[in-house]
């Protein structure tokens, strides 16, 4: 049977893959017939299991964690980890070509595609038989409560090859009766509001108003003439190019679109008459990059934004040399001149009116734990990550065990984590490095509920989804979005693989060359369009997403 190469991207959960190479090999077989119409293999035989997969680069290993190992002596089983935090993609890559699988993979992120192309060779089994209350009945409860949950998961074939992960922490985690992904917004924009205090301007609530800040920022040197930095060291804006918390995008509000990226075919969106496109070919789109070379060429955007990574970004942000950038938390991004800085409202555009493409956030994905065809006893492996999905479990593979990283509990009965000066003092590490060297990946799935009964949310966290609810969703008027858990059929996945790449780099490369170049003129663009429905099949592509989504949506497809 053949079997098929993983690229870099398995440690993704995107729904599509890039392109996947085949080579030939032969598959262990373990008599689980396919298609979602296969039994329970109910042998009880094997207690002892080999596990391959992803860890934290901060973790000891996982064969010295605590937690896992009290789950295996309640499951009576133990377990060989051969878990990496390097060369994750390559060394799956080496054991599914040469057929040599380990009894489950955990923590690698297959994409869908991935999963119905190992379930369907026979590597990976079906997991439909064994997620009942006989065997998994936490998860079974989860998945009857939550149904979008288990549509998530199945494959088109009806079969299910991999667990549920996911982590659902929305505004509905702090109180609200609106529940927001943590992911909606990706970027919150920010300004140095003493610059403009000093230069007697008002925040900015328009593009051509910023524009008019930037370049008063850069005419007056602000940062060396404020902070007494370097003569010319001014950066009147700073981001990084098309990436998630500290891209440029949130500026094209005022054009009608924010194309963040995301977890399907990036640029496309769902208009709120249920119909698929993709931003990157309409005329919105062409006025944005437009618009924007006139602020590149005028020296008002960073012009190592296309190449410079976050450490570069924050380096300068943290040094007082950048007037507006893009980031999550403004503390974090402008370290010791946090103070003087605000967030920036979205801004209008040319014709006085914005739009924020609003995103579901991370969904539920089940390419993190797998089941292979060398496992002889799946029901014993199950129950053990069963007890996975209880929420005092799920909590401590995600954060640190009870008595190390959850200290006490508070009137409510919620656990209270350890805080950053705590963890300082007592194992001189800060709240985050003790979280990634006791945090387990694989297949954890975090309800929104678990914060208001069972664990405390993050500080930042709140304090991030305190700022969506309070100060960014009243800038978006349409929460239409396509949702990340839509299922594909084969077919539909084979076509994806064949022309995603190809159309995300072309419409990448042309966005940065136009704003770093200019244009496009009319016969640019119409080569462009051109060029995205012959060569990176655009059209089949769209036809691909609107079938998916009607079929998610219980529309009947035209």
């Amino acid at each position: 049977m053949k079997k098929k190469f993983l690229g870099k991207r398995v440690v993704s959960a995107a729904l599509a893959a890039s392109m996947v190479f085949s080579l030939a090999a032969c598959s262990s077989g373990g008599g689980e017939s396919k298609g979602g119409q296969s039994s329970a293999n109910t042998d009880t035989s094997q207690t002892e299991f080999s596990i391959m997969g992803g860890m934290s680069a901060l973790s000891k290993g996982y064969d010295k964690n605590d937690t896992l190992k009290d789950l295996q002596e309640k499951a009576g089983i133990k377990i060989d980890w051969n878990c990496m935090s390097d060369s994750v993609g390559e060394q799956v890559n080496i054991r599914i070509a040469g057929g040599d699988l380990p009894d489950a993979f955990m923590g690698v992120g297959f994409s869908n595609y991935d999963l119905s192309n190992y379930g369907s060779d026979g590597s990976f089994i079906d997991l439909t038989p064994y997620i009942t209350e006989e065997y998994m009945p936490n998860l079974t409860k989860i998945l009857k409560e939550h149904p979008e949950i288990k549509s998530a998961i199945t494959m088109s074939d009806g079969a299910i090859y991999g667990l549920p992960a996911g982590e659902q922490m929305g505004t509905a985690g702090i109180g609200s009766e609106e529940d927001y992904s943590i992911y909606t917004i990706p970027q919150f924009s920010m300004i140095n509001k003493a610059w403009l205090d000093d230069l007697g301007l008002e925040v900015p609530k328009t593009l051509d108003e910023l524009h008019t800040a930037l370049k008063a920022f850069k005419d007056n040197d602000m940062s060396a003439k404020y902070y007494g930095n370097a003569k010319g060291s001014t950066i009147p804006m700073s981001t990084g190019f098309d990436e998630w918390c500290w891209g440029q995008n949130i500026f094209y509000a005022g054009f009608g679109f924010t194309n963040w990226i995301n977890d399907v075919c990036n640029d496309l969106v769902l208009k709120p008459d249920k119909n698929v496109e993709f931003v990157s070919a309409t005329d919105n789109y062409r006025k944005a990059v437009t618009y924007f070379h006139d602020w590149y060429k005028e020296g008002l955007m960073d012009t190592e934004m296309f190449s410079q990574d976050t450490t570069q970004l924050m380096a300068k942000c943290s040094q007082g040399y950048v007037g507006v950038s893009t980031w999550w938390y403004i503390e974090e991004l402008m370290g010791d001149y946090s103070k003087d800085y605000v967030f920036l409202p979205v801004l209008d555009g040319p014709d006085g009116t914005h739009n924020v493409t609003v995103r579901t956030g991370g969904g539920t994905n089940s390419g993190n734990l797998s089941i292979t065809s060398a496992c002889k006893s799946p029901v014993n492996l199950l129950k053990f990550f069963d007890q996975w999905y209880a929420p005092e479990t799920v909590m401590q593979l995600q954060y640190g065990p009870i008595d190390v990283y959850f200290t006490e509990k508070d009137e409510n009965g919620v656990w209270t984590s350890i805080s950053d000066e705590e963890s300082k003092k007592k194992y001189g590490k800060s709240a985050g490095e003790l979280k990634g060297e006791y945090e387990v990946y694989g297949p954890k799935l975090i309800l929104s509920d678990y914060y208001n009964t069972t664990f405390k949310m993050e500080d930042r966290a709140i304090e991030r989804l305190t700022d969506l609810k309070d100060y960014w969703m009243k800038y978006v008027d349409d929460t239409t979005t396509y949702p990340v858990d839509c299922v594909f059929t084969n077919e539909e996945l084979e076509t994806i693989d064949q022309y995603k790449t190809d159309f995300e780099n072309t419409v990448s490369e042309q966005e940065g060359l136009w704003i770093k170049e200019g244009g496009p003129t009319d016969d640019e663009w119409n080569a462009y369009v051109d060029k995205l429905k012959s060569n990176c099949g655009m059209e089949e592509l769209l036809k691909v997403y609107q079938e998916a989504y009607n079929r998610y949506a219980g529309v009947e497809s035209k």
